[in-house]
C-alpha cells in the first residue's frame, strides 16, 4: 500500500490543490446576486441551457463512471453489458423533456413535490418530501464513499479523513453561491471530467504494444466488448429486458422526481430552455461509452504489464481500484494529480448538487406553502445555509455505514449506488405520475405503498441481510438462501406500480372503512 502511496508526489498534491482552489474562486466570482431564496435555490431561474445541461449530465456521471464503469469492465466477467441502460436512459429524458417540464413551469413551483401537492392534495410534500430525502441520504453517501475510496487508495489519508476533506468541499461550494455556483462548477467539472477520461483512454492506448488494434482484439477475445445480453435471468442485472421495462422507470424517478436533477431544469429561464437541457444530457451516454473503453483498456494493459503484489492485492480486493490504481502508478507526476483531480470534481459537482437540493426541500417543508418567491424571509438564507451544513454531515456518516455494507457484502459500488435509490424511486415516480394523469388518491394509500415499497426493497436488496450477518443475527449462507433470487432493478417498475394502486385503489373505499 504504501508504495502506491508514494506515486503521488508533492507536484500531484500541488495540482489537485491548485485546481480546487481555481473552482472556488470561478464558482465565488460567477456566484451572482444571493438577494433572495430565489437566487439561492433556482439561480433567479436565468442560468443558460448548455450550462445547466452540462451540469445534469456532471451530477449524473459523478465520480461512480469516473471510478466504477472501468471496474465492472476490469472485473472477471465483466463488458460493456451496461450501457444497454443507455436505451432507457434517453427514452425517460425524452419523456421529461416533452411532458414533465411543461407542468414544471406553470406555475411558480420550487420542486416536482410542489406539483404534487397542488394536484394530489394537503400531506404529499411531507411524503415526497421524505422520500427524497431517504433516497438522496443512501444514494449520495455512495458518492462520498467511492471519492473517499480514491483518495484513500492513492495517498495516505485514512477513510475518516478522506471523507471529512470531500465533505468539506461540497459544504463549502454549497455555500458559496447556492445553485448558481454548483451549476457553473458543475460545467467545470463537466469539462476536466471528459479532458481526463480522455488523456486515459488515449495514454492507455498509446501504451500497449499494437496500440488500439491489439486494445480492440484482446478485448473483444476476452469477451469485453460484448454488449448485448439476452439473459431472461431475473437476478442479472445488465440485460436488454432491463434495459427496456425497468430503466426506463428508474430514469423516469431520477430526472422527473429527484430534486437533484429537476432543480436544474427549474434554474432556466423557460420550459424550452428546461427541455433543451435535460434532453441534450443524453451526450452523457458518450461518456459512458469512453469510461468503458477505459476498463477494456486497462484489462488490455494488465496483460501486457503484470501488476505489483501490493496492486494485485488492491485489485483482488476491489475491482474499483483498477483505475486509481493504473492512474497513481503509471502515468507521470503532474498528469496524475490533474487526472485525480477530475475524478473529485466529479464527485463533488454531485454532492454540492444533493446539499443544495435537500436544503431546498428542507426549508420548504418547514415553511409550508408561504410564498418564497418575493424578497427574503427573515432568517431564511441563515437557514438554507445551516440545512446545508446538517445534511452535510448526515451524507458523511452514511458513508461510513455504507463502507461498513460494501466491505463486509463485497458489493460492487454500482449495484450499490443503483440499489440505494431503488428504496425510493419507484413510489416517487407513482405518486407523480398519479398527479400528472389527475388520478385522485388517498394520502394513506400513498404513505402505505411508500412503505412497502421500502420493506420490499429491503427483503430484494442485500443490505438489510448484510447488515443482520455483520452484527452476527444471520449467517452469510443463510443469508444467501434467503434472499430472493431476483435483482432489484425490477423493484423500479414493481413498487411505482404498487404505490398507484395503494393510492388509487384506498380513495376508492368509503373514508370510515381505512
Amino acid at each position: 500500500m504504501e508504495a502506491i502511496h508514494n506515486h503521488f508526489t508533492t507536484l500531484d498534491w500541488g495540482i489537485l490543490a491548485g485546481y480546487l482552489a481555481l473552482t472556488t474562486f470561478v464558482g465565488h466570482a460567477l456566484r451572482g446576486k444571493q438577494a433572495t431564496i430565489k437566487d439561492f435555490f433556482l439561480a433567479g431561474r436565468s442560468l443558460p441551457w448548455p450550462a445547466v445541461c452540462a451540469s445534469i449530465i456532471a451530477t449524473e456521471i459523478s465520480a461512480l463512471t469516473f471510478i466504477g464503469v472501468p471496474g465492472i469492465v476490469f472485473a472477471a466477467g465483466g463488458d460493456f453489458t451496461y450501457l444497454q441502460w443507455a436505451i432507457g436512459s434517453v427514452l425517460a429524458r425524452v419523456i421529461v423533456g416533452v411532458w414533465f417540464v411543461k407542468v414544471f413551469y406553470e406555475q411558480e413551483i420550487y420542486s416536482p413535490y410542489d406539483y404534487m401537492q397542488n394536484r394530489l392534495g394537503p400531506g404529499v410534500k411531507k411524503l415526497t418530501t421524505a422520500m427524497f430525502t431517504l433516497g438522496t441520504i443512501l444514494g449520495q453517501s455512495v458518492r462520498v464513499l467511492v471519492t473517499a475510496l480514491i483518495l484513500k487508495t492513492v495517498t495516505p489519508l485514512d477513510m475518516p479523513v478522506s471523507i471529512l476533506v470531500i465533505t468539506l468541499f461540497a459544504i463549502g461550494w454549497t455555500l458559496m453561491g447556492g445553485m448558481t455556483t454548483v451549476i457553473w462548477t458543475d460545467a467545470m467539472q463537466f469539462l476536466l471530467f471528459m479532458f481526463s477520461g480522455l488523456l486515459a483512454l488515449f495514454w492507455i492506448a498509446s501504451s500497449i504494444t499494437g496500440g488500439w488494434g491489439t486494445l480492440f482484439s484482446v478485448a473483444g477475445d476476452a469477451g469485453k466488448l460484448n454488449l448485448i445480453n439476452l439473459s431472461t435471468d431475473p437476478d442479472v442485472q445488465f440485460t436488454l429486458w432491463v434495459a427496456l421495462l425497468a430503466m426506463p422507470f428508474q430514469n423516469l424517478a431520477a430526472f422527473g422526481t429527484d430534486q437533484l436533477n429537476a432543480q436544474r431544469m427549474f434554474c432556466c429561464r423557460n420550459a424550452a430552455d428546461a427541455r433543451k437541457a435535460i434532453i441534450a444530457s443524453c451526450f452523457s451516454q458518450v461518456i459512458t461509452v469512453l469510461m468503458l473503453m477505459v476498463g477494456a483498456g486497462l484489462y488490455v494493459w494488465y496483460q501486457q504489464h503484470a501488476p505489483t503484489a501490493a496492486e494485485g492485492a488492491l485489485f483482488a480486493e476491489d475491482a474499483d481500484n483498477v483505475f486509481p490504481v493504473w492512474i497513481t502508478t503509471v502515468l507521470p507526476p503532474g498528469i496524475t494529480g490533474l487526472v485525480l483531480a477530475g475524478a473529485f470534481a466529479a464527485a463533488i459537482s454531485s454532492l454540492d448538487s444533493a446539499l443544495a437540493a435537500l436544503s431546498q426541500t428542507t426549508l420548504s417543508v418547514i415553511h409550508g406553502d408561504r410564498d418564497l418567491s418575493e424578497g427574503d424571509m427573515p432568517g431564511l438564507m441563515l437557514q438554507s445555509r445551516i440545512a446545508v451544513v446538517v445534511w452535510g454531515a448526515f451524507l458523511a456518516a452514511a458513508a461510513f455505514v455504507l463502507f461498513a455494507v460494501k466491505t463486509y457484502g463485497n458489493i460492487d459500488i454500482l449495484s450499490l449506488a443503483f440499489g440505494m435509490v431503488a428504496y425510493t424511486y419507484g413510489p416517487m415516480l407513482g405518486i407523480f405520475l398519479l398527479a400528472l394523469a389527475g388520478i385522485p388518491a388517498r394520502l394513506e394509500g400513498l404513505w402505505l405503498g411508500a412503505g412497502l415499497s421500502i420493506l420490499l426493497t429491503a427483503l430484494v436488496r442485500p443490505d438489510f441481510y448484510v447488515l443482520l450477518s455483520s452484527m452476527g443475527i444471520l449467517a452469510p449462507e443463510t443469508m444467501r438462501a434467503v434472499r430472493p433470487g431476483i435483482s432489484f432493478v425490477w423493484l423500479y417498475p414493481v413498487t411505482c406500480l404498487l404505490t398507484i394502486s395503494c393510492g388509487a385503489l384506498l380513495n376508492r373505499l368509503p373514508r370510515k372503512a381505512v
